[in-house]
């Protein structure tokens, strides 16, 4: 089962954050918001179906979000927990930490910001567009 949502790099994405990456639907980032991928996402947690956020709501679930921009691709793993709420109206957080909040989307992610490749980091600081997959699988 997937889900897109589509952001936009900003010119203080650092992504320097070592344990989240995060997506928001603000049109703004400060450079203190160094786990922060991209703004203005089209999707947020509360908008996503029933169906997929129980899909993600168990220790089973793997969770893979997909992201590209400007040829570049990189792919996050973690897994699902019961406490996803899916509830928040701004912004998706991706965690390398059990920890679980309104805006958590996926735990125990085998990267975070700081993990991903500094091509593709400058190619959202560049304002590159982004495209985002979420994959839940049992």
């Amino acid at each position: 089962m997937e889900r897109r949502v589509r952001a936009t790099g900003h010119e203080n994405v650092s992504a320097e954050h070592a344990s989240t990456f995060e997506l928001t639907s603000d049109d703004w980032l400060t450079p203190a918001g160094d786990c922060i991928l991209a703004v203005e996402a089209d999707t947020v947690p509360a908008d996503f179906d029933a169906e997929f956020v129980e899909a993600c709501q168990s220790h089973e679930a793997t969770i893979t979000v997909t992201l590209r921009a400007d040829g570049h691709e990189e792919a996050i793993e973690g897994r699902g927990h019961p406490d996803l709420s899916f509830e928040n109206d701004r912004s998706m957080v991706g965690r390398t930490s059990d920890y679980v909040d309104d805006r958590t989307v996926m735990v125990g992610a085998d990267k975070a910001a700081a993990d991903l490749d500094r091509e593709f980091v400058d190619a959202l600081a560049a304002g590159a567009d982004l495209e985002c997959v979420l994959r839940a699988e049992e």
